[in-house]
């Protein structure tokens, strides 16, 4: 068997068994599909600093990376298995059951799959098995007979596997995430949000628009894959510490008032500068409401929520129950339901908390206990109990190493939730500090944007930005990586004027 004929065999048989296993996975489970169900086990089983680097090289492309970088890794690996078996089909049986286990491995350690789940790996293995063995067979046997037969079987598994691959692709996506949203219809609030004052952001200075967009609204999460939830199949369970249990519907929660609430959101991992902070109008339940209604029992003093994927975090009990606090269950975002990547139909938003312990998505479970009892997901890797996010303050423009010409005019964003920002200064080349102008403030959890124009000679020049908060706090100088409770340091920025 020459090298490139050994090397295609190892090629389709995996192929061959990441088609069946998907196709599988399409009717038992989109996460039950080998390759994404050993990408979650990648992400999980990650130590943190690797995590760290992913979201600061890739950012929101980090899961992109990855899944590019596993299918790589298996390409190679197909190639080797080809080649170590051109004499016998021994060893390239031998990584085949490897991976078969890799595979089942990883599906039975997600918590949100079933035992159904264990059928898409054995159907990968199965399928991966024979047409690596079919396909060594006849390319081994050397005559011209056998070598036709083997074009012909080579072209059968290439093109199975991609009508496998598509059919698996097309079951797992039978869940109409987006027609289930369009039936929502408007999430009309009781309470709406006030409107914006007019000079609410300094866009037309090069600050962000004060409302983000879902579409650029950041993301960062372990889903490889985005949970599939209709509104009329979800259910959330309140449970644990409580007086009585609820279990509510999406249409329990529509017959409520529902309120709206506009919330600048910051995750955990924002550099300093970084742009993971986004803000939007948020319609939903008070979240303070249900867990009353729940009945909270002293000794609680977590707020232990799951996603429909499995992930879990736990939010200070005294912070979500704090009345002017505005902890909502949400269920629209920006004049519309929930984006199926923002959590639809329902996920938390606690303002004032970085958002690994206060935002989790695809919300179905809230179990109130404390924290000697669990730990989420994140504070099992050793991040921060409670995590109150920390007075910072960005430069938008100028961006770093542009040239300016004429008179300039810096700007940027500042956020201290829910405490609000009072101050803004920069300075230049170590210069004194001057304060700039602050928009209109909207309220004390949402970001706040600042202009200043400077008069500076031509030359190359570094401008520092620090805020204060309305508690008299002063965003520290010293530079702090942001694991495990957040950055802090002022952020800088190099220029030139022309």
């Amino acid at each position: 068997m020459t090298r490139l004929t050994a090397a295609l065999v190892g090629l389709l048989a995996v192929a061959a068994a990441l088609a069946a296993g998907h196709l599988v996975a399409g009717v038992v489970g989109p996460s039950a599909s080998p390759f994404l169900a050993v990408g979650d086990a990648a992400v999980d089983l990650a130590p943190t600093p690797v995590k760290d680097f992913a979201i600061r090289a890739f950012g929101t492309h980090d899961k992109l990376v990855l899944l590019l970088g596993m299918a790589v890794v298996l390409a190679a690996v197909a190639v080797a298995a080809g080649l170590l078996s051109r004499r016998s089909p021994l060893p390239g049986t031998v990584l085949a059951v490897g991976l078969g286990v890799v595979g089942v491995a990883a599906v039975l350690s997600r918590p949100d799959l079933g035992q159904l789940g264990v059928l898409a790996p054995v159907a990968a293995l199965a399928a991966g098995l024979a047409v690596f063995r079919l396909l060594h067979a006849k390319a081994a046997a050397g005559t011209d007979e056998h070598r036709r037969a083997f074009l012909v079987a080579s072209g059968a598994a290439a093109v199975g596997a991609g009508l496998a691959a598509l059919v698996g692709q097309a079951a797992g996506g039978r869940v109409d995430v987006e027609a289930s949203r369009r039936a929502v219809g408007a999430l009309d609030p009781a309470s709406p949000a006030p409107p914006l004052p007019p000079n609410a952001d300094f866009a037309a200075a090069g600050t962000p628009p004060f409302i983000t967009p879902n579409a650029d609204f950041y993301r960062i999460d372990t889903a490889l894959s985005v949970p599939r939830l209709r509104a009329e199949d979800w259910a959330l369970r309140v449970h644990g510490m409580v007086d009585r249990e609820l279990t509510l519907r999406y249409a329990d929660l529509r017959r409520r008032d529902l309120v709206e609430r506009t919330v600048t959101m910051v995750c955990v991992s924002n550099e300093v500068g970084g742009p993971y902070v986004s803000t939007a109008d948020f319609v939903g339940v008070p979240l303070r409401d249900v867990l009353l209604e729940a009945g909270v029992r002293p000794g609680a003093d977590q707020l232990f929520s799951t996603s429909a994927d499995g992930w879990t975090a736990g939010s200070p009990v005294d912070v979500v129950l704090e009345e002017d606090r505005g902890a909502l269950i949400a269920l629209g975002m920006n004049g519309e339901p929930l984006p199926a990547e923002h959590g639809f139909p329902a996920r938390l938003v606690v303002p004032g908390l970085y958002g690994y312990v206060s935002a989790t998505k695809w919300v179905v479970d809230l179990e109130l206990t404390t924290f000697d009892a669990k730990r989420g997901y994140w504070l099992e890797r050793g991040w921060a109990q409670r995590a109150p996010v920390k007075v910072m303050s960005r430069i938008d423009r100028p961006a770093r190493r542009s040239t300016v010409s004429g008179r300039v005019v810096a700007a940027g964003v500042a956020w201290a939730q829910p405490t609000g920002v009072r101050r803004v200064e920069v300075r230049v080349d170590n210069g004194p500090w001057r304060d700039t102008t602050l928009s209109d403030e909207v309220n004390r959890s949402t970001w706040r944007m600042w202009r200043v124009e400077l008069d500076l000679a031509p030359g190359g020049h570094t401008i520092e930005v620090r805020a204060t908060d309305e508690a008299g706090l002063t965003q520290p100088q010293a530079r702090v990586a942001p694991i495990p409770d957040g950055a802090t340091g002022w952020h800088s920025v190099f220029f030139t004027v022309a």
